[in-house]
Formats: C-alpha cells, sequence, structure tokens
C-alpha cells in the first residue's frame, strides 16, 4: 500500500481488501494526511493479532515522525505480538518478490525527505500449449518446468528443450507512483516509458501560483510530464475538493487525452503498452 492517510483502515474494510494480507506500507513523504491513518492502522492490527510482520518504507524523516506517533502515542511503550520493521530509504531497489521489482527515488516536496515509488512487473515468456500439443507433451508438472524455462525429460525418453514451447519474450508491466510534488519535470527519467503514472494533481492551472507556492502540481502540470514521459495511462489523485473533477479531467485530457482521476474504490487494470 502507499501512503496511509486517516480513514485508511475504514475504507480497506468497506472496499473488501481488508488487513490480513497487508503486510508492506509505502510512505511518500512525512506530512500528516499521508501517515496519520497508520495510527488506527496498526492499534487495529495488534488488537486482532492479525499482523505477523509489518514493513514500513520512508524517508528519514517519514519513519522519524512515524516512530513518534506509533510508540509515542499508540502503542505507548506496550509490546506488541509482532514486530514493525522500519526501513529508511536511499534511491535504488527496495525490495523483490517473485514476480515484481519495487524502487523507490527522491521527490521534491516542500523540504521533505520525499520518495516516489517504481513498480516494475518482470517480464515472462509465454507458454504456447499449441507447440506443446504437436510435440505430443503431457499435462503434468513438464509443461510447469517448460514454463520455468528448464529442459524436460518425458516420460517416453524425450527430452524437450523450454525454447520449442515459449514464445517471445513480453516486457513486465510497470507502474510509477508519487504523491505530492511541486517538480514535475525532475521525475521524468523515473517516470518514463511507463505504462501508468499515478500522480497529484491538487490544483487548476489558473491557480498555478499557489501550486508553486505549496509546492503542489496543477493538471496540466502533470499531463505534460505524462506526455513528455510518454507513459500509458495517467492517473491524478490528491484533488483538491474547491473543484469539480470534470475540470481537473479536461485540463489534464487537453495534453494527455489518456487520463483519469482516481476516485475512491476505483479498480484499473494497467498493461503493458507496445
Amino acid at each position: 500500500m502507499v501512503d496511509c492517510g486517516e480513514g485508511t483502515q475504514r475504507q480497506l474494510l468497506t472496499s473488501g481488501i481488508g488487513l490480513k494480507r497487508l503486510n508492506r506500507i509505502l510512505i511518500t513523504h512525512s506530512h500528516l494526511d499521508h501517515i496519520l491513518g497508520l495510527a488506527g492502522l496498526v492499534s487495529t492490527m495488534v488488537r486482532w493479532e492479525t499482523m505477523e510482520e509489518m514493513h514500513i518504507y520512508g524517508g528519514a524523516d517519514a519513519i522519524d515522525r512515524i516512530r513518534d506517533l506509533l510508540f509515542s502515542v499508540v502503542l505507548r511503550g506496550n509490546r506488541i505480538p509482532t514486530p514493525l520493521v522500519f526501513h529508511k530509504l536511499s534511491p535504488g531497489v527496495i525490495f523483490e518478490e517473485k514476480n515484481l521489482t519495487v524502487s523507490c527515488f527522491p521527490v521534491t516536496h516542500r523540504g521533505t525527505d520525499s520518495f516516489g515509488y517504481k513498480f516494475v512487473e518482470k517480464g515472462k515468456r509465454p507458454f504456447l500449449p499449441e507447440k506443446a500439443a504437436e510435440l505430443n507433451i503431457p499435462v503434468g508438472p513438464w509443461r510447469k518446468n517448460l514454463v520455468n524455462g528448464e529442459s524436460v525429460t518425458l516420460p517416453d525418453g524425450r527430452t524437450i528443450d523450454a525454447e520449442l514451447v515459449l514464445g517471445d519474450y513480453i516486457p513486465g508491466t510497470t507502474l510509477v507512483a508519487v504523491g505530492d510534488t511541486g517538480n514535475a519535470m525532475e521525475l521524468l527519467p523515473y517516470v518514463h516509458g511507463a505504462d501508468a503514472l499515478s500522480i497529484e494533481s491538487t490544483y487548476l492551472e489558473e491557480e498555478a501560483e499557489m501550486a508553486a507556492q505549496y509546492s503542489h502540481l496543477t493538471a496540466r502540470m502533470a499531463a505534460e510530464l505524462a506526455k513528455e514521459a510518454e507513459v500509458g495511462k495517467l492517473f491524478l489523485t490528491h484533488v483538491s475538493r474547491r473543484y469539480r473533477e470534470r475540470d481537473i479531467l479536461a485540463e489534464a485530457q487537453t495534453v494527455f487525452p489518456n487520463t483519469e482521476v482516481a476516485r475512491d474504490f476505483s479498480q484499473f487494470q494497467v498493461k503493458h503498452c507496445e
């Protein structure tokens, strides 16, 4: 999960996703609207004893503030049944899973130690069942091993090389998530070519001076970054309630048509763009 603002646990439960599988929280920066929900979330998870281990990632100032929030206010010296593991970030790879690599990069926002996050699905070569059928490869562990790129010896004694049943390499999907920032174009090297970019759009261009004052973006600024970076899809978040959603969307789409405003409980499928 990226960031944990006030009301996060309620939203997780309302969405049906729940808390049981949540074990990593990536914090973009230390401002309270991005971390305050950790108080209720951790308190609930500890009370329910559902948390096996929770990893919290963020810049040094964010982690220090979160530790104060949790240990000085929420837990107040009480022992908890499962560990909280804090990771103070520096740019680069944070962790890798079987099919996913997550890295972070620096972001400028009002003097904070801010980070954005890049999720890269590992590429693959698809298994071609029609090729397997032509070679009379039986269903079973042999096909599984071939999917993993391993050669196999069949029950009839034949050895089959994975190259015979795998298609061309397909790159993995890339999603970039950025919280608040006052400088869009400095992110260009990190977001270039992403299949999807999620980024703030607090203001409209008519209030660009206020956006600069508070180190935020306008919808147009976010769209210009998406266009310059040649991303596949733009998702706008952190929209000020002073604006109508359709106005934010219209401003962005004049520059980058493939834009959506992300609402509460929105669901999108991100696909690799050729």
